[in-house]
Order: structure tokens, then C-alpha cells, then sequence
């Protein structure tokens, strides 16, 4: 684990509770540096700073989205560069830094305690220049002890929790996110963290740009469902270890399970009557928490990579969407994304089929492929 950035509670939140928490597919489209953050709606304070943040995200963080910066900014210090605590030690800065962590994350020791206009950490540009690469460090520390240890947190969200309680809270969770009782987390603290944690979530959707054409997409008739039922997965976690049957990788047994269930309804899938192309295993470089590098995720095409489905291969990918969903809990499907919408087992419809996609930052969700409006992305839990 990285150090401990024991962040004490931002601003926006202590106002509210009055506590001071310290603690112990084939490939997919890259989204230019800034896209998917709609500057529009971001405080007018952090749209001179939307480049550099990019900047940051894209040469030394990819899976770090932009927005998910900006968001993060927004809950600590409202993008306030001058906001200090008055407490010794901090914190201080657009992420509320405190000394020790400051310095520990490469940044110049401060002048006078609390610092003042001329010190590093109360600068913008100095403070998300020596900022963001330690909440990368901190976001790829958790991503690997996620991964080893079989925690189901999202490595965002456990960043989140490093960044404010302390990674230490992150390895004493079941999850990577701390309940009451857990990691010497009390109900307070417990509290605390959720909050953060969702007020983080609701400014990423509040300053994501919108997505494509088909941002309400309509649901698929029921009647346009494939009625085949598949076999369960029964196999339980593989590991990447099987051939992927679309290129040269791995998938998982659940993933190539989902898939050949998946092709015995709807057809082959070279060019096929109702999937058109397909591709599962894939690098994904520009996006490490993707499910393609870990066996764990197909995109199955409806149309031509990077056209918007429409008519007849429209209604022939809803029904492999609808298919999947219909035989979630039996194939071990994860997420479903596909027309500009998200959906998982735990998601209720919100203005059409699951949710509005948002991209995460990656992707553009204004483009085809971005967006999801020429590919089913199915990815399942094992």
C-alpha cells in the first residue's frame, strides 16, 4: 500500500455533519484528455484548469478520469485554492492536503503552519501537479490489493476512502469500503465515508457531458426478447485461462460460457444475422479497470464498428441485450452497456433502459463506439 493520506473531512461534508475524520471491447474509441467532462457545468473555477487536468489523466494516469477529478476537487474544497484549515498542520488546497502528505507526496514544505498565499500547496497549477499523481499512486495501490484479495469495491470509490480515512481502511474492509466495526471504523466514521463517497458519485454525474442521440433510448419490446433459456454458469472463477474464441487472448470460464450461450441463440458471430462482429479479450491500455484485460467482458456488435445501430440492427441488438439481462443471474452477467445506457442487476430503470452511461471519463459517449450505440459491452462477474 502507498502511505496513508490521512486527509481530514472536506469542507462540504463537515458543514453537514460536523465531524473531522482522520485515519489510521474490440479496442474502444480514447477520449480526447477532457472529454466526457461537460465544462459547461463545472464551477467556473475549474474550467481554466480542465487542460492541465487532462493533461495529468491522459500522460500519467489514464485510468484516473478527468471528471472524476474535477468531482473530487469539487466535494474537498469547492475548487477554493485558498481554503485552509486553522488547525497546525492542515489541511490546506484544492484537495485538502495535510503537511505530512504534502510533503510525502512530493510537494514543498510549507512556510508558516498554516500556509500562506505563497506556498505550494495553496497554488492551483502546484497543487494538481504534485496532487493528482499521488491519488494515482494511491488508486493503483488499492487496484492491485482489490485484485489480490477478491475485494468487490470499485478501486475509484477505495481510492476515495484512501484519500479521506486512510488506506489502511481500505485493507481492513471486507470490500475495500468500511462498514461500521470494520478497519477501526465506528458507525460515525462508517458514515462519513458513504457520505464522501456519494457526494463524490453526484458530482461525477452532475459534470459529465451528456451522452449520444440516444441518451433515453427506448426498451426493446418483450416480445422482440429471444426466448432460449442457457445453461448456468456452475464452473465458479477460472481465472483468464481459456482461449478467446474471437482473437488471440484469454477469457474466463463464466465470459466464454456467456459468449457460446450467447452465439447458440443469436447465430455466428462473423457477420452473423443479429451479431455482426464480436471481440472479448483486448489490452485496453487507455483503460486498465476495464473487465477486456481480465478475460471478464465480450462486445458484441450489432452494426459496423463506429456506426450508430438504426433500424433492423437496432432492434437485433436489443434483443441480445434484453437476452442478457433477461439470464443475468444465471450467466453471471456483471454490467450490460449498450445504447448510450448502463445497466447491472442491482440497477432500476431511470429514464429509459438502466441508467444514463456516463462514460466514467474514458470514453466519449457522443460517438459510436464511446457511447456503446454500435456494441453490446457484457461483463460478467467470474
Amino acid at each position: 500500500m502507498t502511505p496513508v493520506l490521512r486527509s481530514p473531512l472536506p469542507a462540504a461534508l463537515a458543514a453537514v455533519t460536523g465531524l473531522l475524520l482522520l485515519g489510521a471491447a474490440p479496442a474502444e474509441e480514447v477520449a480526447d484528455p477532457t472529454s466526457g467532462v461537460d465544462a459547461a457545468a463545472v464551477p467556473a473555477a475549474a474550467r481554466d484548469w480542465l487542460p492541465l487536468v487532462g493533461e495529468l489523466s491522459a500522460t500519467g494516469c489514464p485510468e484516473l478520469p478527468p471528471v472524476w477529478i474535477v468531482a473530487q476537487v469539487q466535494v474537498e474544497s469547492a475548487w477554493d485554492p485558498d481554503l485552509v484549515a486553522g488547525e497546525a498542520g492542515g489541511p490546506a488546497g484544492l484537495l485538502q492536503f495535510d503537511q505530512d502528505n504534502w510533503v510525502a507526496a512530493g510537494g514543498e514544505p510549507w512556510s508558516s503552519d498554516p500556509p500562506g498565499p505563497d506556498d505550494a500547496v495553496t497554488d492551483p497549477e502546484e497543487h494538481l501537479r504534485v496532487a493528482v499523481p499521488w491519488l494515482c499512486a494511491n488508486l493503483r495501490a488499492v487496484t492491485g490489493h482489490l485484485e489480490a484479495s477478491g475485494k468487490t469495491a470499485e478501486p475509484l470509490d477505495a481510492m476515495l476512502v484512501c484519500h479521506l480515512a486512510g488506506c489502511g481502511r481500505v485493507a481492513g474492509s471486507a470490500t475495500g469500503v468500511p462498514v461500521a466495526g470494520e478497519a477501526r471504523c465506528a458507525e460515525r466514521c462508517a458514515e462519513v465515508v458513504r457520505a464522501y463517497v456519494d457526494a463524490v458519485h453526484a458530482e461525477v454525474d452532475a459534470f459529465t457531458a451528456d451522452a449520444g442521440p440516444a441518451e433515453d433510448a427506448p426498451a426493446a419490446p418483450v416480445e422482440e426478447a429471444a426466448p432460449a433459456v442457457p445453461e448456468p454458469w456452475t464452473g465458479g472463477s477460472t481465472g483468464c485461462e481459456l482461449a478467446d474464441p474471437t482473437g488471440d487472448g484469454c477469457v474466463t470460464g463464466a465470459a466464454l460460457h456467456g459468449f457460446e450461450s450467447a452465439t447458440a441463440v443469436f447465430g455466428d458471430w462473423r457477420d452473423g444475422p443479429v451479431i455482426r462482429n464480436a471481440g472479448c479479450w483486448d489490452e485496453h491500455a487507455w483503460n486498465p479497470r476495464s473487465d477486456h484485460p481480465r478475460g471478464r467482458a465480450c462486445d458484441l456488435f450489432a452494426t459496423g464498428a463506429g456506426r450508430f445501430a438504426e433500424g433492423a440492427e437496432l432492434e437485433a441488438g436489443w434483443q441480445v441485450a434484453e437476452w442478457f439481462r433477461a439470464h443475468a443471474d444465471p450467466l453471471q452477467v456483471k454490467y450490460l452497456i449498450w445504447q448510450g445506457r448502463y445497466w447491472d442487476p442491482g440497477v432500476a430503470d431511470d429514464g429509459g433502459w438502466g441508467r444514463r452511461y456516463t462514460g466514467g471519463g474514458v470514453y466519449d459517449t457522443r460517438n459510436a463506439t464511446g457511447g456503446h450505440y454500435d456494441h453490446i459491452h457484457v461483463s460478467f462477474r467470474e
